[in-house]
């Protein structure tokens, strides 16, 4: 796996590439993440497909300028990484707010976009849950309890919490302005229109899959995703939280894989 970096608006972007298909997989992380949180699907997803997985503005080993951290600006930087590699045939998947920024980018009907998942996206909810709370302050106050405590909330009733993924959270937070970008995410957030006015424009196939015990953005907030996207495909994947795509790597590649997979008329 390669390690690189891209300008997009004078922002370096750092990003994880594996594979050399035509087609490429963009992996958008969650709100506090970063690039490795992919790592458990990578090698399944990459036996078919070039993967390109980046660390979004203000997380990772990206740039973390004091800006405000809006849906907006991860649209505008996700677009314009797009364009800076030169990709087109781009299958976007995002998840929470990865999910919330991919159905942000799908709304603008670009046409290099061809498919998008999204995994248990942030977009409708604007009130915070238990889980959320935790995971809030696991990222202000980065340690091995609260962010162990917060990430087994999050998953499902079998999720193992992997010690790789504490520390690489502890570490990830710990870098100077992470913790700006993070609060001024969330509040970019709470502050934006309900994705729910622009989901009528994504006018590709999307599949939606969601953990049935996903405790940070609960399963009810599934339908407003459903009712509002054209071609939605919707997947419950029993038993997950809201990590599905580390709780189950080869079930959560395999739907995913499968869709994309299908001819699009």
């Amino acid at each position: 796996m390669q390690e690189n970096y891209a300008t997009v608006d004078g922002k370096k972007i750092r990003y994880l590439e594996e594979g050399r298909s035509g087609e490429t997989i963009v992996l958008l992380h969650g709100l506090g993440g970063m690039a490795e949180r992919w790592l458990p699907v990578i090698p399944m997803l990459s036996s078919k497909y070039r993967i390109v997985a980046p660390d979004l503005p203000g997380f990772g080993l990206s740039d973390k300028p004091q800006i405000d951290y809006t849906p907006d600006l991860f649209r505008h930087v996700t677009l314009g990484l797009l364009e800076s590699l030169s990709l087109d045939n781009v299958y976007l998947i995002g998840t929470s707010l990865g999910g919330e920024i991919v159905a942000e980018c799908a709304a603008t009907q670009s046409p290099v976009i061809k498919k998008a998942v999204m995994v248990c996206p942030a977009g409708i909810m604007k009130k915070s849950t238990p889980a959320l709370d935790a995971y809030i302050m696991a990222a202000l106050y980065p340690n091995r309890e609260s962010v162990k405590m917060a990430y087994q909330m999050m998953a499902g009733e079998a999720g193992q919490v992997s010690d790789n993924a504490v520390e690489n959270f502890i570490a990830s937070m710990s870098r100077s302005n992470t913790k700006m970008a993070f609060l001024s995410t969330l509040l970019g957030m709470k502050n934006s229109p309900p994705i729910t006015e622009k989901l009528d424009l994504i006018k590709i196939p999307v599949l939606l899959i969601w953990g049935s015990e996903d405790k940070m953005i609960p399963l009810e907030y599934s339908s407003g995703f459903t009712a509002s996207i054209p071609q939605c495909k919707f997947v419950v994947m029993n038993g997950c939280g809201h990590v599905p795509y580390e709780e189950r790597p080869s079930e959560f590649s395999s739907h995913v894989l499968e869709f994309l997979s299908k001819h699009v008329q």
